[in-house]
């Protein structure tokens, strides 16, 4: 008999079988699919499979399929012990949640704010944020895709507001740099309310402070990753709503994260996912971020697109009636003897990405990525290769160092201080923390201050930590210049009021990264009729322009997917008559490859 069961302590299915069961057809049919589905399944034993609740969840149809195809009869040749049944009733009352949402069930407008008041909210929402709120509300699972500023955060606590029952708790995860916000918006939409966020944030502790069972918890993906099973210990006990904040950072199966929110996905009372920019790379990006929400429905990166358009909502710019962004692009030649050791550099990277292509393996991938940084590294600034001793081009580096730094560096510096001038503040963005470092001291004149990975957290009254140097930027009319790496301050920041021009040094391939560096200063709060101006610096014939292509590109696919027509990031040309922590590859993915072969020379 194939018996289907759940073990609670570590959330997996497990499929087991008698000995006399071999001599079926069927078992073999089972245990390979069993076994086929997902990294995380394996054997136990010689008569049991285990695998994942939610991947298990995700097999259904197929599992129906086989009971029905070889006429399995219930308590003769098959059986779901109570766990397993409890749980599986749960799922299908889920799956007809997204149906649900598929009929576009929403709300009404009077009785959600009814609602609402009768719970203590007291922020008013825009008409936006209303509309969303009455779709996501209604689901037991759904997702806002609102652009930066449009308010995500007070969507999200209003749809916890409708949709809890007295004594639920909510549990965040999100980036560090977010859980400010989260405090200051819960006190803000529920003033009454004397609870607070409690911060997970050390693994010693965190059994403790769950144990104190505290109404409102945040904690970060890297962190939840360490302490998975604890909090779905937590999660399994109560009733606890799931909210994932820039749900883009979970991706792909190989990602620790990942594992670590689809493995508990099955537990939540409601789950929310939250992105300004759902798929930087692709449509597959989407994917995990739909398992976590109904892993109860099968997904892949052909069907994503149509299954997640009934339970997203999205609020774009033009609905904030934000101006268009003024977007310009200075292309730069390079330096006579940087030229010709880029056209060296080519060459090996284009051997790589033929490799990495046929190879299509993990190790090929991240070996590709580290040359890119590289010749990512090598365009906006030489002197950023000089600290590999090993340097294949060792002799002709040092003849290119003669030159200087290059032409881009050359070029920001020269142009933040045309603009300081003007009496305008800039915002300097650049991949690279050497990078952040030197233009910060090259315009100390100017009171530039940074922010990269390496800046902490603290009190914005000192002037030492990423705060504080906001603080400076916001108030001190002597602090010009901000500079800055978008893997450490595309997220949370907001400095629209002070500074309406950027300058790119350098991009990566990372779309979301750049989107929401750009929304530093182009959100909601913009002066009416205040122009906002970003100029990417390129070095021509050379990968920045790969690099603006891809990132076009993977912008493209997200605005036809999100029918957002203001997400173009396509930069005007400028006059080129004037005198003269982080993975710079930015994830890249195997179409960022193929444009990087065929840019370097190589065959697509």
């Amino acid at each position: 008999m194939l018996l289907f069961d759940y073990r609670e302590e570590d959330r997996r299915a497990v499929m087991s079988w008698n000995d006399g069961d071999v001599l079926f057809a069927w078992l073999g049919i089972a245990k390979n699919m069993a076994l086929g589905v997902s990294k995380e399944s394996r054997g136990e034993g010689g008569c049991a499979v285990s695998l994942p609740w939610w991947t298990f969840l995700s097999l259904r149809p197929q599992i129906l399929d086989l009971i029905e195809g070889f006429g399995l009869e219930s308590g003769k040749d098959f059986r779901i012990t109570e766990a397993a049944t409890s749980l599986l009733s749960e799922a299908r009352l889920r799956a007809d949640g997204y149906g649900d949402a598929v009929e576009a069930k929403s709300l009404d407008e009077d009785e959600l704010l009814s609602k609402l008041k009768a719970v203590g909210f007291a922020r008013k929402m825009t008409p936006q944020q209303t509309r969303n709120v009455r779709v996501i509300g209604a689901l037991p699972a759904g997702a806002t895709f609102s652009v930066p500023g449009a308010g995500k955060t007070t969507e999200a606590l209003a749809t916890f507001g409708c949709r809890a029952e007295p004594g639920d708790r909510l549990l965040v995860v999100a980036p560090k740099n977010a859980f400010a916000a989260w405090d200051e918006q819960l006190s803000e939409c529920f003033p009454q309310w004397t609870e607070t966020f409690v911060r997970l944030r050390k693994s010693d502790k965190i059994p403790g402070q769950l144990r104190s069972d505290p109404r409102f918890m945040i904690i970060g993906y890297q962190q939840l990753a360490r302490v998975r099973n604890i909090v779905a210990e937590h999660l399994a006990s109560r009733r606890v709503h799931v909210f994932l904040d820039e749900s883009h950072r979970i991706k792909g199966r190989e990602n620790i994260s990942t594992d670590a929110v689809l493995g508990f996905s099955h537990l939540p009372v409601s789950k929310l996912v939250m992105s300004g920019t759902p798929m930087p790379q692709s449509a597959s990006d989407l994917v995990p971020q739909f398992n976590f929400l109904f892993p109860e429905i099968a997904v892949d990166e052909y069907n994503v697109i149509s299954l997640v358009k009934p339970i997203y909502v999205r609020t774009n710019k033009t609905e904030l009636g934000l101006p268009p962004v003024t977007r310009i692009r200075k292309t730069l030649p390079m330096d006579p003897l940087q030229a010709r050791l880029y056209d060296l550099m080519k060459s090996e990277i284009a051997r790589e990405a033929t490799q990495a292509l046929g190879l299509k393996s993990k190790q090929a991938f991240r070996k590709l990525g580290r040359s890119v940084t590289r010749i990512l590294q090598f365009v906006s600034n030489p002197a950023l290769l000089a600290r590999e001793m090993a340097f294949a081009h060792s002799e002709e580096l040092a003849s290119a160092l003669a030159e200087g730094r290059g032409p881009k560096l050359r070029y920001v510096v020269k142009r933040a201080r045309e603009l300081a001038r003007e009496g305008k503040k800039v915002l300097i963005w650049t991949t690279f923390v050497e990078n952040v470092e030197y233009l910060a001291a090259s315009l100390q004149d100017l009171g530039a201050v940074f922010i990269h990975g390496g800046v902490d957290a603290g009190d914005e009254s000192d002037d030492d930590t990423r705060e504080g140097k906001i603080r400076l930027f916001h108030d001190d009319d002597s602090v010009m210049v901000m500079v800055a790496n978008p893997a450490a301050a595309g997220e949370g920041i907001s400095l629209h009021t002070v500074c309406h021009h950027a300058i790119y040094l350098d991009r990566n391939f990372n779309a979301a990264q750049y989107l929401q560096s750009e929304d530093r200063i182009h959100r909601i709060g913009l002066a009416p009729g205040q122009e906002t101006i970003i100029e990417i610096i390129e070095c021509e014939a050379s990968v920045d322009e790969t690099v603006r292509h891809r990132l076009e590109f993977k912008v493209g696919q997200m605005a036809a997917v999100l029918e957002d027509s203001g997400l173009n990031i396509a930069p005007v040309p400028m006059d080129t008559d004037e005198e003269d922590e982080e993975l710079g590859a930015g994830g890249i993915d195997e179409g960022d490859i193929k444009a990087l072969l065929a840019s370097l020379g190589g065959a697509a």
